[in-house]
């Protein structure tokens, strides 16, 4: 069932699926809950064993653009819709919280004490540099003098807007190319990424035994990056153009415990020179998201409780997820400090982290966000939104 938001009216046109917008704002939720105990693995030097594949949130959201962004634009650009109107609305959209995610991480950068995780020191002009860049969006390649933690990211102040970097690659390739799709021909693009990105995760190609790629400018992570946002895109895209919803009710608790349950499956150890967490993963993305999305779209809130949870889940999913990880640095190097590597031994100073993050998110999107779009699309975008 579709729900208009607050916000829609400056911004788009065409109502939300009120309950994605909730399950946007779980699945960001559950990134922060799969970064605290990235942080215990991280302090310890081991791999995470809890809350394993939380970073397949990342693909759910790409699979949730591209059901949203079809469903809001496709039959739009032979009327009212240009090239150019469609760039402003996205980067009006997205662009002033990569802005703000890049100023929080360049002020936990100050106080974490500006040296990068070896310890050695960063010059303030290399700071700078970082921050400047971050906020034009402009990534870091793995030793540049702006990459100034010295872990590889591409975007050191604040590394989760590496996806919103595919994204845009994504938005671009969309309107240029992809929107142009016929049905079939969608199909066939989506098959044809499908199958590469299957050989990538099941022959291990990127080396790390999962499809956690794209967070630095190396060969296989770009390459990696950019099969791992076209495929479920693609795919979004092909279910909103074919979707017809079904009759259901409550589904948005349920799928919430299934994205729950799909992130928690333990790491799955190779055989035979085959990834079966890759196959896992897979699965995932090809079928249990799909399936979750299409649910998702076909459900309603039944009561005031759930459509305002839904609301204030999706609300403050973006802002949550593009915000919360400059703090999860500062939870990392208290961590390592400390020599704490348990949720036992921390719990209360995570669940603080948590809430924290969560009332960060919803001052951001109140205080800046809202405001800042809503004089944006006043100044750049006349009343047919060209």
């Amino acid at each position: 069932m579709k729900t208009e938001t607050p916000t829609q009216a400056f911004i788009d046109t065409k109502p939300h699926y009120n309950l994605l917008d909730g399950l946007r704002g779980v699945a960001a939720i559950m990134v922060l809950w799969y970064h605290i105990f990235e942080g215990y693995a991280f302090a310890e030097g081991r791999g995470i064993d809890t809350f394993n594949h939380g970073y397949l949130a990342v693909d759910f959201f790409f699979i949730l653009s591209g059901f949203v962004i079809s469903y809001a634009y496709d039959d739009r650009w032979h009327s009212s819709m240009t090239l150019g109107g469609f760039f402003k609305r996205r980067l009006i959209r997205l662009h002033p919280m990569l802005v703000m995610g890049a100023i929080i991480g360049c002020i936990t950068f100050c106080i974490q004490g500006c040296v990068k995780w070896d310890g050695s020191s960063t010059a303030t002009w290399q700071i700078i540099l970082a921050l400047v860049l971050s906020m034009l969006f402009i990534p870091a390649y793995p030793g540049a003098a702006h990459e100034v933690r010295g872990n590889g990211e591409m975007f050191p102040l604040n590394g989760p807007s590496w996806s919103l970097f595919f994204e845009y690659i994504g938005n671009i390739i969309y309107a240029l190319f992809i929107r142009r799709l016929s049905n079939r021909l969608l199909a066939l693009f989506v098959a044809v990424t499908g199958v590469l990105f299957t050989i990538f995760a099941i022959f291990n190609i990127s080396g790390y035994e999962n499809i956690g790629v794209g967070w630095t400018l190396d060969n296989v992570n770009f390459f990696g990056g950019t099969l791992r946002m076209l495929f479920p895109f693609s795919l979004g895209m092909l279910l909103s153009r074919n979707f017809k919803p079904v009759k259901i009710r409550g589904i948005f608790w349920l799928s919430s415990v299934a994205l729950f349950l799909l992130f928690s499956v333990p790491f799955i150890p190779s055989v035979n020179n085959l990834c079966i967490n890759g196959i896992y993963e897979i699965f995932c993305i090809s079928v249990a998201f799909p399936l979750i999305v299409w649910l998702g779209a076909s459900g309603c809130t039944s009561d005031k409780y759930s459509t305002k949870v839904c609301g204030f889940l999706g609300n403050i999913s973006y802002p949550l997820y593009i915000t919360h990880y400059p703090i999860m640095y500062l939870f990392y190097a208290w961590l390592i400090d400390n020599k704490l590597y348990t949720f036992g031994n921390t719990w209360h100073v995570a669940i603080g982290v948590i809430l924290f993050n969560i009332l960060m998110a919803y001052a951001c999107l109140k205080l800046y966000d809202e405001p800042i779009r809503k004089k944006l699309a006043a100044m750049f975008m006349n009343k047919k939104g060209k």
